[in-house]
């Protein structure tokens, strides 16, 4: 019965040993932290970053921000080689205008090559048939279409011409035209208006032989009686008696 006893507690020993390691390896063996492990969690964690623009797109966004929007009379002014204006310019001192002389024009139209030299005011008054000779030779050179042309018009041409200095023959690029001639033209060229103060009887576009196109433009922005274009690089000027206006 002895023996019994020492063995069963010898046995019972043993297996307590073991017992104690087994637990001891499991509770304080190391986690191993695999290179795939470590990768998908950096994936799961971390935001992935959008491209940076590059300078030179941040800096063109800047400048479409800051530039302003092209308005109308900018886009006329670059028709013909004009310039737009940074700012509408003040008005320039008036002048001393002759308001008695007998009133002439002579003319060419730079299409049709005619000439005309007429007196159409005098004494206080405007000449109908003078008005009537200046109509049909500033007709649409295109269709031949006529209308009854602002009297102001010549008014502006005549004392623009005096301001200027200029006594000679007047050059005339253009003046009445038709709807249908003017839609025409618009639809050809960047340089022509489809609102265009041709069609009305009261524009031209006017060359004086000789006198740079500037002194022209001067003259006739000191009358302050109408709008004036400035195109240099074709060499007019045009006048009309619409809204005050300078491009």
């Amino acid at each position: 019965m002895r023996s019994f006893v020492l063995s069963l507690a010898t046995l019972l020993a043993f297996a307590g040993t073991g017992f104690a390691q087994t637990n001891t390896g499991a509770s304080t063996a190391p986690k191993v932290k695999t290179a795939a492990n470590a990768t998908t969690k950096t994936a799961t964690t971390k935001k992935t970053a959008a491209p940076a623009k590059s300078a030179s797109v941040q800096k063109a966004a800047a400048q479409q921000k800051k530039a302003p929007a092209t308005t109308p009379q900018q886009l006329r002014a670059s028709r013909y080689g004009g310039f737009a204006p940074a700012a509408m310019a003040a008005p320039l001192p008036a002048p001393d205008l002759d308001l008695s002389s007998p009133r002439s024009l002579s003319l060419v139209n730079f299409n049709t090559k005619e000439e005309i030299t007429v007196t159409y005011w005098s004494s206080g008054a405007y000449h109908r048939s003078a008005l009537d000779q200046l109509n049909q030779f500033l007709r649409d050179s295109r269709d031949s279409g006529v209308t009854e042309m602002d009297p102001l018009l010549f008014d502006v041409l005549w004392h623009t011409a005096r301001i200027a200095g200029y006594g000679g023959q007047i050059e005339v690029l253009s003046a009445f035209r038709s709807p249908e001639s003017n839609a025409w033209l618009a639809s050809v060229s960047r340089g022509v208006a489809r609102d265009s103060q041709h069609m009305n009887g009261n524009a031209m576009d006017i060359r004086f032989p000789g006198v740079p196109v500037f002194r022209i433009r001067q003259a006739a922005r000191s009358l302050n009686m109408g709008g004036v274009g400035f195109y240099p690089r074709s060499g007019f000027v045009h006048l009309d008696t619409g809204p005050v206006r300078y491009w």
